[in-house]
Order: C-alpha cells, then structure tokens, then sequence
C-alpha cells in the first residue's frame, strides 16, 4: 500500500461510490470490490463509515468529500499509530450510546457524540451508527468545531475527559450559559 498517495485511492473509491449512490444504488455490499475491501482494511476503515457519508453528502448536501477526508485521516492515523494496525475486538451497541438529550456541563448532545467519536476512533462502531450523522453535524456547526478536529481532540485527551471538556468548551462557539448567582437575595444580572 502506498501511504504517500492512499488520498488518491480514497478519492477514487469516494467518486465511484457517489456515481454509484446517484444512479440509484443502496446496497452498501455492491459499491465495493476485494480490492477496495483491502484497501479499507489496511487503513481501518469499514465500507459502512464510506458509505454512509456519502449518503448524506448525496442526500443532505453534506458531508462533502474533505470533511470525509479529515475525519476518516484521524481514524487512519489512530489506527497506524496507536493500534499498530490492529482493529479492536470491541463493538459498542447503540444502547451502550448516551440519550440523545443527555447534557454533560449544560450541552445537550455533548455525552453521545463524545461516545461515537471515542468508538469511531478506535474503530468501535457498529454499521448501523455513524460518527458524522446529521445530528452530529448540526451539533459541531453549532458549536463551530469541525468534525475532524472533535476527532482528533478525543484522542489527543483520550484518558482525560475534563480535559477534553474544558478544551470543547473554549473551542465552541456558543458560550455556555451564565451562571446565576444569587447575593442577600438579589440577582446580580438583574
């Protein structure tokens, strides 16, 4: 496998998959021959985490193929550089997944996308959850933190949660909400 050039490869696969989406193809078995099933695994990828984004980039307009790329060079890099090239024995299931409403330091959806992006990265993800879905682009544009650079802080803070916290929430865009404090009874923002 060429590392320098394994962009190119991806690109192409990338292409052929979203000419296949648009002329009407769905079944994710049928976009990929042996040699593009080779080629996922030896970067640690699943043909699922391909197609789902270019669904989404087909339907929705988003992810495009750079968003793609940034997420998926993070997952490559973990993979390599981490794991040795070895993919983890461990699945998570949807219900191991924190609520969708859940809130950790007042934001809504932080616990869950938190949960995918950890399991994303270490190549965790079952094929019917996808870190990068709809309603974790809405959440990172939102917050204005790109989806590859969410992916990277998790691993970067990987054994320190409160860290990657504190990071996420200096990064975002929406200031968390004040803290009221109440003095002799008055409100002090009033």
């Amino acid at each position: 496998m060429e590392h320098y050039n394994y962009h190119q490869k991806l690109k192409e696969i990338w292409d052929k998959s979203v000419d296949m989406y648009q002329k009407g193809g769905r079944n994710a078995n049928m976009f990929y021959n042996g040699v593009d099933l080779e080629f996922f695994r030896m970067i640690g990828a699943n043909p699922t985490e391909m197609y789902d984004f270019v669904e989404d980039h087909c339907d929705d307009g988003e992810p495009d193929w750079e968003m793609f790329l940034l997420v998926q060079s993070v997952r490559r890099d973990y993979f390599y550089h981490h794991q040795h090239g070895k993919f983890s024995e461990n699945i998570i299931t949807e219900d191991s997944l924190p609520a969708k409403d859940d809130t950790v330091r007042e934001i809504r959806w932080l616990p869950r996308i938190l949960a995918k992006a950890k399991a994303k990265l270490r190549g965790e993800l079952p094929t019917n959850i996808m870190y990068g879905c709809g309603g974790d682009r809405g959440f990172l544009k939102e917050h204005d933190v790109h989806p590859g650079d969410f992916l990277r802080a998790v691993w970067a803070f990987e054994d320190n949660d409160e860290a990657l916290l504190d990071w996420f929430v200096n990064q975002s865009a929406v200031a968390a909400p004040p803290q009221i404090q109440e003095t002799n009874g008055e409100n002090p923002l009033s």
